[in-house]
């Protein structure tokens, strides 16, 4: 039997991006498609545990589970933006961030980090951000994404330290796409770069290929688009 990936947020620009660019592929027998929409292979809200768990037992009926990416992520919504002050903190918009951002993907490592081969090379990687560096921090603001994103990092690091005791040629790592002309930048792309600004076609390539590129020894790092290691 061969082998198979699962893309987690295939409703999002990125996701969906990510999905078709493995399809294309051909790499893998079955590339799963999860998100909350009723179009999607199986249903996952990163908000209900059950919906996670439902989704791994139908994936382990599968083929081998060897890659799973966790393209999922919150900036803002219709009433809120990230926070330009510590005065603008609010107890639920943090908590909705935490949500999404950092127990979700927790929950997804929690029931998809089990089926992942044993003794061949496998792959675990969310989506994160270059914003939740603790180190690279030099603007301030943005607090509930950022300590979001930094919690999600620290994850990364603890699932790849637990996996390596029985997964000895495994990867976890966290990836930092750019800024990606999805609904999620959208508000904040007038500060972009020339050229810095990626098509989610392009922004999904440019992730494949860090993947690929990738060893155990990498395991439980944040990487940006185009292979650069962030610091924690």
């Amino acid at each position: 039997m061969g082998q198979a990936a699962l893309v987690i947020g295939t409703s999002g620009g990125i996701g969906r991006a990510l999905a078709d660019a493995l399809i294309e592929e051909a790499r893998f027998e079955r590339v799963w498609c999860a998100s909350r929409s009723s179009a999607a292979d199986v249903q996952t809200d990163l908000t209900d545990e059950n919906s996670i768990a439902s989704a791994a037992a139908t994936v382990a009926a599968g083929p081998t589970l060897s890659l799973v990416i966790v393209a999922t992520g919150m900036l803002h919504d219709q009433q809120r933006r990230p926070e330009r002050s510590f005065r603008e903190l609010d107890a639920l918009w943090m908590a909705q961030n935490y949500a999404i951002n950092t127990i979700g993907p927790a929950l997804v490592a929690k029931h998809f980090l089990p089926l992942l081969p044993k003794d061949e090379r496998s792959i675990f990687a969310v989506l994160s951000a270059r914003v939740g560096s603790i180190t690279d921090n030099a603007l301030g603001g943005w607090h509930s994404y950022r300590a979001s994103k930094a919690a999600l990092n620290m994850l990364t690091k603890t699932f790849a330290i637990e996996l390596a005791r029985t997964h000895k040629r495994a990867i976890c790592v966290a990836l930092h796409p750019g800024t990606v002309d999805t609904g999620l930048s959208k508000p904040f792309q007038a500060n972009v770069s020339p050229g810095h600004l990626f098509k989610p076609d392009r922004a999904a390539l440019q992730l494949l290929d860090v993947l690929d590129g990738l060893k155990p020894v990498d395991s439980g790092k944040h990487f940006a688009w185009d292979g650069e290691e962030i610091a924690p």
